[in-house]
């Protein structure tokens, strides 16, 4: 395409179809390294340079505390950007003020006018976006950005801020083909956000990642804080589902024990983590869609999801269970499918996007299990067929990979 797109529609299939990134790819599209977007910056003037950030990696949980930051901020009284990746309905997800997503003539008027460059340039999907969102929360005059790394940290493209905190909730394994085969490895990435004598946040103490924190912390005279040594001020709830959401609220409330220069009273801590879902539009965690027979949406989909999917199972009241179950193509199933509850039984399908596994390649790796399993084609036949065959005391489950679940929401 040698002229910009005209309108929305054509600008998204123009950041899809001509710039491939790694979340509909895979590996063709994975690009690493922080030349480009600092080039990307650097033409825009370095708009993130403009207000203050926050910068949340890990591999589990900085999604959902990266909207319990924004949901509190927000309620404190203070204009919040929301960086997060990737989306489940609409691209403009990734792009939030204040919790609504950013306008459609926001995206197209960014494209269009830095058109020439980025056809020079040939960034990443990735790099475009949080070029985007560093651009437009200039542009709005943020108080305050909430930005989410995407994979890993040390070449990941939002690695270029200087944020007043960097916080990583945990190191599980994935996406062990770019980052590391054992959580050592994959922590060293991770810890790459530690920025020089920039508090950071360490969600989970774990003997096998924390000697790879303290160092990279000591190396750059950065603070660390461990969220479990931390008491809550006093009980705090969340609207979030999930048992995991614990490890997650207290990760955010060290961390906003940790911010200077933000006042956030206390009714604005309970309130805006009580309202992370509505302040936010965070979608997709534990989240129940309907009820008789119950349908519950997680987007869980790597080996220590799996783990607390499986204890939040334990706390559900239902005869039967049904999950519509899908993956991408990165995964190492042999231990997920470990996590899998036996007497469930698996609907077994493929979201429709490129980087998902084929529905047979899975159904080969469930025939090599226990488990009991049907195929489907598609994710709304795979839904169809389990609603067909749940009783009202049942529980289905829609789970495996951020895809499956957004083609039900």
């Amino acid at each position: 395409m040698n002229k910009p797109p005209k309108n929305y529609d054509e600008v998204i299939d123009w950041l899809y179809q001509q710039l491939p990134q790694f979340q509909t790819h895979g590996a063709a599209a994975f690009r690493p390294g922080l030349e480009k977007i600092t080039r990307l910056t650097q033409y825009l003037g370095d708009p993130q340079k403009q207000y203050p950030t926050l910068h949340i990696g890990g591999t589990n949980g900085k999604g959902s505390t990266s909207h319990m930051l924004a949901a509190v901020l927000q309620k404190a009284g203070y204009r919040v950007g929301l960086y997060t990746s990737p989306h489940l309905k609409d691209f403009r997800e990734r792009i939030k003020i204040n919790g609504q997503q950013i306008a459609k003539s926001q995206v197209v008027d960014f494209i269009q006018l830095h058109f020439l460059f980025f056809q020079e340039q040939h960034p990443t999907f990735f790099e475009l976006t949080v070029a985007m969102a560093f651009e437009i929360f200039k542009i709005e005059k943020v108080d305050i950005a909430v930005i989410e790394v995407g994979m890993g940290g040390r070449l990941d493209a939002t690695n270029i801020i200087d944020p007043l905190l960097s916080i990583i909730t945990n190191i599980s394994l994935d996406h062990t083909q770019y980052l590391g085969t054992d959580r050592a490895q994959i922590a060293k990435e991770k810890a790459g956000i530690i920025k020089p004598h920039t508090p950071v946040i360490i969600g989970e103490k774990d003997p096998e990642t924390a000697a790879v924190f303290e160092s990279k912390a000591q190396a750059v005279c950065a603070p660390i804080f461990y969220a479990e040594d931390f008491e809550l001020p006093k009980p705090l709830q969340t609207d979030l589902k999930g048992i995991y959401q614990y490890k997650n609220l207290q990760t955010t409330c060290t961390a906003l024990q940790q911010l200077e220069g933000f006042e956030i009273a206390s009714d604005a801590l309970e309130n805006g983590l009580t309202q992370v879902a509505k302040t936010t539009g965070l979608m997709g965690r534990w989240q129940t869609i309907s009820s008789a027979p119950k349908i519950i949406a997680d987007v869980s989909h790597n080996e220590a999801g799996f783990g607390f999917l499986k204890a939040q199972l334990k706390g559900e009241n239902f005869n039967k269970l049904h999950v519509i179950i899908g993956f991408v193509k990165d995964k190492d199933l042999k231990n997920i499918l470990s996590f899998l509850p036996q007497e469930a039984s698996y609907y077994l399908t493929q979201a429709n996007v490129p980087r998902s596994l084929g529905v047979f390649d899975l159904e080969a790796i469930f025939k090599e299990t226990t488990l009991r399993h049907s195929t489907h084609l598609s994710v709304a036949a795979a839904l169809e067929s389990a609603k067909h065959h749940a009783e009202k005391q049942d529980l289905i489950l829609i789970t495996g990979s951020t895809f499956v679940v957004a083609e039900i929401l």
